[in-house]
């Protein structure tokens, strides 16, 4: 099993959001037959191994066991996210929200704005 993080490119800074724990994957492998006789297996980067085999499986089992020693010296695999960099006000939406100074503070404004609809020379 993998260890996988979740980052995000936040301006110009890497962002670890989290840590999902470890999961498997699957990866695209190409296995074709060797002059002669037998079987060659090869991934692609971050995979860029390649593995043979007297059989089909035994060139996908030598793969894979290429890729697990490689994971195993500390190498991660990570998903990174790159777009437009996340709204920096979106952690304060809703934050006022049932709180009962900001309906008292909203009523303080309607009943300014209704006098001075009534009276402009108030101001």
């Amino acid at each position: 099993m993998l260890k996988y993080f979740h980052l995000a490119l936040v301006g110009d800074k890497m962002k670890v959001l989290a840590n999902v724990g470890r999961f498997s994957m699957q990866i695209p492998i190409l296995v074709e037959r060797v002059k002669g006789n037998g079987y060659r297996a090869r991934g692609t980067e971050p995979f860029a191994v390649s593995a043979k085999g007297s059989t089909r499986e035994e060139a996908i089992a030598k793969l894979r066991a290429k890729i697990q020693t490689r994971l195993k010296n500390g190498t991660e695999i990570v998903g990174l996210d790159v777009g437009s960099a996340p709204d920096p006000w979106i952690e304060f939406a809703g934050m006022f929200k049932d709180d009962p100074w900001i309906d008292d503070w909203k009523k303080s404004v309607e009943e300014y704005r209704q006098k001075i609809d009534d009276d402009p020379g108030a101001l």
